[in-house]
């Protein structure tokens, strides 16, 4: 195999014609990746993206080619992938305002180009999820928001409206899943790619904590900040502890990284029905 590329907390090997994605116990905040390992992080986002794609192959195909066929090394943290040709766009959605989404509203009333009624607060569900793209920056530079014209300016307007029009789909039946089971889906980000049979599918990660803002439907309430089964919670310490988001990171407490851990567990047990073990 070889090593193809090491991103924030995945690295990617090419096996020949496959990919192997292989999920790390590192964790990315504010685009730089912290120094503290979170314990499991890579077996359980794999493992939670693994259930996803299953749920949603019949809306949208996938790259997964198999979740067993990877070295003795990588096992449990790994997904054999086709190869694609990624599209130049983060795919977001967004169900609920919160985080850069209710920072720009606030400047502009707006996300993404996206005019919303007045009066939202924090965690406001939104009238219907809206697609809200953002750029795909290079390695230690920060993605930007950008509005539906500018992905059509980048893809095309046809590969623009596709790209809206999953991205929409796969939120909208992720969230009625997820809240069948307790869990509110607040906004998540998507990749996709082109096969090399030109057909566009997803690729990456699918709906996991580290792509996705989940929230307890049980003491959901709009007008503050929601407990968070995602690195929320580790971006909030982050602000607190005073850190000026610029590398290098501080190290992360015991305590914290035991907090995040759980609720990645809970999360998944949540979502999945499985325990962890």
């Amino acid at each position: 195999m070889e090593l193809l590329h090491s991103g924030k907390v995945r690295d990617v090997y090419a096996d020949g014609d496959d990919l192997i994605l292989v999920a790390s116990d590192r964790i990315s905040i504010y685009d730089v990746v912290l120094p503290t390992p979170i314990p499991d992080k890579g077996k359980l986002l794999t493992a939670l993206s693994l259930w996803w794609f299953e749920q949603l192959a019949d809306l949208v195909p996938n790259h997964v080619v198999s979740a067993t066929d990877v070295p003795a090394g990588f096992a449990d943290r790994a997904i054999r992938c086709r190869r694609l040709e990624m599209v130049p766009v983060e795919c977001v959605a967004r169900g609920y305002l919160t985080g850069g989404g209710l920072k720009e509203y606030q400047r502009t009333g707006a996300v993404s180009g996206v005019e919303l009624p007045r009066g939202l607060v924090e965690a406001s569900i939104l009238p219907e999820p809206i697609f809200t793209p953002s750029t795909k920056a290079p390695a230690g530079e920060h993605d930007e928001p950008i509005t539906f014209a500018e992905v059509v300016d980048r893809v095309g307007a046809e590969t623009a409206e596709r790209l809206r029009r999953i991205t929409i789909d796969v939120y909208l039946r992720g969230a009625e899943l997820a809240a069948d089971r307790g869990i509110l889906v607040a906004d998540t980000k998507l990749e996709l790619g082109w096969a090399p049979d030109g057909t566009l599918m997803l690729g990456d990660e699918l709906l996991t904590s580290d792509s996705s803002r989940f929230w307890p439907a049980e003491s959901y309430q709009p007008g503050r900040a929601q407990f968070s089964y995602d690195k929320q919670y580790v971006r909030d310490w982050a602000v607190e502890s005073g850190w000026d988001k610029q590398a290098p990171a501080p190290e992360v407490p015991a305590e914290v990284v035991e907090a995040t851990r759980a609720r990645y567990v809970d999360v998944y047990e949540k979502l999945t029905g499985n325990r962890w073990n």
